[in-house]
């Protein structure tokens, strides 16, 4: 007589129906001098890893191009095209018309940015990351792709160029991307409508707030990346990050909301999927 068969646990009786499936890394950097040797071991890694899409965003014209270039060149890659709030400042002429014109006609652009404001590092005066993040917006609605949004130490005014932007057009289709914000920035930001994307320091030993902000944001709400070759999760942290690394990040979050990582996986794809179109 055989064994009988283990009950179902709460969490596996609260998702009976999903089944393992594929991740997207929805924020990386495949462009970076770091990876010009081995990008392509790089992606069969990531494709080994369970990954089904990458999305490569460029942070100033060159890399927005070696996005597209990257994204035609392999399937598993789709790009976003923008000048990073850091970047803005060293733009050159007609840099911004070919954002325009790559978001405007290249089929394997996805979303706009990234994009936002930065008041951590002094690169570019706060007016003029202001006048991009608010051109980045304009481009996204008009072409009707999503935008991608980084935000490190100006919370505040990000979500006040947002809330502007919801009062006048309603829900926002963007992410807060690798979010480190606090629970009220990223409740204020889910109440617009848009996506809350966690990268590998949510795994780091101190990061408990970011865990528990984690914690409450819905899981049709999340998602995950790995912001590479920056921010490799705990397990691998201190190594170049690469696009299969998120499946330590996607665990760490399963591990937090106590849900199987099969949810974990399903909610973060079906996301990416609604948000990029992919």
């Amino acid at each position: 007589m055989g064994l009988a068969k283990p009950r179902p646990t709460l969490q596996e009786q609260a998702y009976p129906t999903l089944e393992p499936v594929m991740l997207i890394d929805t924020h990386s950097h495949l462009f970076d001098d770091r990876f010009r040797k081995d990008l392509p071991a790089v992606l069969q890694r990531a494709a080994a890893a369970g990954l089904e899409r990458v999305v490569c965003l460029g942070i100033d014209r060159e890399s927005s191009l070696e996005s597209v270039r990257i994204a035609q060149t392999y399937p598993l890659v789709v790009a976003a095209v923008g000048i990073q709030p850091n970047s803005a400042a060293a733009a050159k002429a007609g840099d911004w018309e070919e954002i325009v014109r790559l978001a405007e006609t290249e089929p394997r652009v996805v979303a706009i940015g990234e994009t936002g404001l930065d008041r951590y590092w002094d690169k570019t005066p706060f007016p003029l990351q202001e006048d991009y993040f608010a051109r980045h917006i304009e481009l996204a609605r008009r072409v009707g792709k999503p935008f991608v949004i980084h935000c490190r130490e100006a919370e505040a005014d990000v979500v006040k160029v947002l809330r502007m932007e919801f009062e006048k057009h309603g829900p926002v289709r963007a992410v807060m991307h690798s979010f480190s914000g606090d629970l009220a920035t990223a409740k204020a930001c889910l109440e617009m409508g848009l996506y809350v994307s966690f990268a590998g320091m949510v795994t780091y030993p101190n990061a408990q707030t970011l865990r528990d902000i984690a914690k409450e944001v819905p899981l049709d709400r999340l998602l995950v990346e790995t912001d590479c070759p920056y921010l490799a999760p705990q397990p691998v942290r201190g190594k170049r990050n690469e696009p299969g690394y998120v499946t330590h990040t996607a665990a760490l979050l399963a591990e937090v909301k106590s849900v199987p990582l099969a949810a974990i996986e399903e909610h973060t794809t079906r996301n990416a999927k609604v948000l990029f179109g992919v």
